[in-house]
């Protein structure tokens, strides 16, 4: 396949500049539009796996740099605003294949809000904060359930922020969980754990692209 090619490209939000960066398939299948967590950035190990790797199999990849992170502040804005900067990205973004809508953490809340009347043909939870660390009560289940669209959750095996049996079982509408063995929060392994970083984020990538291929590109 040929070589996936590179660029860059601001983009102006009510709250600030945001920042695109793509990496674009050759003959793309899909696009995928992923946003940052609310205490990192688009460097996090995982988009930056999906970005690595995904072109080459023919899936687009657009990481969006929320305002408040462009601006080098420490602490993520409001949710609604993480939110009209999903928007902005999208409408900048203009894709021509279907589009799935993730991130990770917050941004993966940001993906569910926004998932359906962006017309994503998918969403994509990498994290998803079920429940802030020891306060399972306070569940974020119904922004999952309220996605509107197949929807793929990539969850660490010790994530404080929600395991994976704490998710329900079944899951809510077309939902499907991908478990990262030995993974936290940022989908990190213990050094002498099981899997190496490498394998951890070989999982990601291959459960995204599997779940891309068979829920968004054979549906259409």
């Amino acid at each position: 396949m040929t070589t996936p090619t590179s660029d860059e490209r601001l983009v102006e939000t009510p709250y600030g500049e945001g920042r695109l960066v793509l990496r674009r398939a050759r003959k793309p299948l899909a696009t995928l539009l992923v946003s940052h967590g609310a205490g990192g950035g688009i460097d996090a190990r995982d988009l930056e796996a999906l970005a690595a790797q995904l072109p080459g199999q023919g899936i687009t990849v657009a990481r969006f740099e929320q305002p408040w992170r462009r601006a080098g502040r420490k602490v993520a804005s409001a949710p609604a605003t993480l939110d009209v900067g999903l928007r902005a990205a999208a409408k900048a973004l203009r894709a021509r294949t279907p589009l799935v809508v993730g991130g990770r953490s917050a941004g993966a809340r940001s993906a569910c809000r926004t998932a359906e009347e962006l017309g994503a043909a998918g969403c994509l939870a990498l994290s998803f904060p079920l429940h802030p660390p020891g306060r399972p009560e306070r569940s974020r289940l119904d922004e999952l359930a309220g996605a509107g669209v197949p929807t793929l959750v990539v969850q660490g095996e010790r994530d404080p922020f929600g395991r994976p049996e704490e998710f329900p079982d079944p899951l809510p509408g077309r939902t499907d969980l991908a478990v990262v063995p030995g993974a936290d929060h940022g989908l990190a392994v213990p050094k002498r754990g099981a899997l190496t970083e490498t394998e951890a984020m070989g999982i990601v990538v291959e459960s995204t692209l599997e779940w891309i291929v068979r829920e968004v590109v054979g549906a259409r």
